[in-house]
């Protein structure tokens, strides 16, 4: 991730939490840390909690393991991270390792911004969604029950391991969710990348390494480019959220956790790609029907919860990081491949956009 003096190495590959060279090199030598908090949830400890722990020897090594849950992403959970950290006597110069999903990886980067003004931190994600997204480009925090991601702050990793072999004990449906922000990156930026999706759908989903490992890569490499211009999305950087607009109002409005954040982003930008081509007709209905089908390969969904209806969206989507005075703001695409933020769309079509969606699933 190129920032400067806040750059940082994101590294990936196969059997990285195993490899203890890699882990001393971004944490023990390279960034000489003597205390250590590997956060965690109690899902993925079990796991890979002594792999990590057999890698840190000689260290202050100490772990906090959080319930696991979007859920518990809030102001609650993460005070538990900064009470470990104040029974163990951290200090200035300690590191948070975030080792686990994007929860995880939010929570403790907002605790690393947070505690005594600001610690290092190091992720170390473990499922697609995080590996691919939330991980890289320093944006931490927590939800509140009005808002998802409303409190929080921005804060970079010093380093980034992502090791592809642990997506092989992730959930189909956590997969999925994954594969939706990946999808996001060809919508927005990348028209081949988009179609070598399309080509390459069987081999993703049945976990085959190249094709992981170049969609992992090339999604990374796309948000650094991103994030470099535009670090505390003042502009570029939204379009980062094609789809998350209408996605977030469904997780805010079904509850925290019921619906995966990838699920609920891939119903988004379905909506988001119809809103563009009503406004855009030279966008095409094919495109479409192409995210449809590609969607539908990961078994996503791509209509909105039974029972949601126009002012459900509205109202969630008032509340949203990206929105000026009392306009909502939307990415919408130009073309495939490019796109915008924008406030300027007649209201009747946003409202004709959700009524079209309400009762199809």
């Amino acid at each position: 991730m190129e920032l400067g003096d806040r750059g940082y190495p994101i590294v990936i590959g196969s059997g990285l939490l195993d490899d203890a060279d890699t882990i001393k090199t971004f944490v023990r030598n390279k960034l000489a840390y003597q205390q250590v908090c590997v956060v965690t949830n109690e899902t993925i400890a079990p796991i890979y909690m002594e792999q990590l722990r057999s890698s840190l020897t000689g260290l202050q090594v100490e772990t906090c393991i959080l319930p696991d849950g979007e859920k518990y992403k809030n102001l609650d959970t993460l005070n538990q991270i900064f009470t470990c950290l104040l029974q163990t006597k951290f200090n200035r110069k300690a590191c948070l390792v975030a080792l686990g999903g994007g929860v995880v990886g939010d929570m403790t980067g907002f605790a690393a911004a947070c505690y005594q003004r600001g610690i290092d931190f190091i992720q170390i994600p473990t499922t697609l969604l995080s590996q691919v997204d939330s991980s890289v480009g320093g944006k931490t925090g927590v939800n509140h029950v009005l808002g998802k991601n409303m409190i929080g702050a921005f804060k970079q990793p010093k380093s980034v391991v992502i090791d592809i072999d642990v997506l092989s004990t992730l959930p189909a449906a956590e997969f999925a969710a994954g594969m939706a922000e990946v999808i996001k990156y060809g919508l927005i930026w990348d028209q081949d990348f988009f179609t070598w999706l399309e080509q390459n759908a069987g081999a993703l989903k049945a976990l085959e390494p190249r094709a992981l490992t170049f969609a992992i890569q090339k999604s990374c490499e796309i948000k650094a480019g991103i994030v470099a211009e535009d670090e505390t999305e003042q502009g570029l950087r939204a379009i980062l959220n094609l789809g998350h607009t209408f996605g977030h109002a469904i997780e805010t409005h079904a509850g925290y956790g019921v619906w995966l954040h990838g699920q609920a982003v891939a119903v988004g930008m379905r909506m988001a790609i119809r809103m563009s081509n009503w406004l855009n007709e030279s966008l095409g209905e094919e495109l479409e029907a192409r995210l449809v089908r590609l969607l539908e390969v990961f078994e996503l969904p791509v209509y909105p919860p039974d029972g949601m209806n126009r002012d459900d969206f509205l109202t969630h989507m008032a509340v949203d990081k990206k929105n000026l005075n009392a306009d909502i703001r939307l990415v919408l695409l130009d073309k495939l491949g490019q796109a915008r933020v924008t406030s300027e769309y007649p209201m009747s079509t946003l409202n004709r956009l959700i009524d079209s969606f309400i009762g199809q699933s």
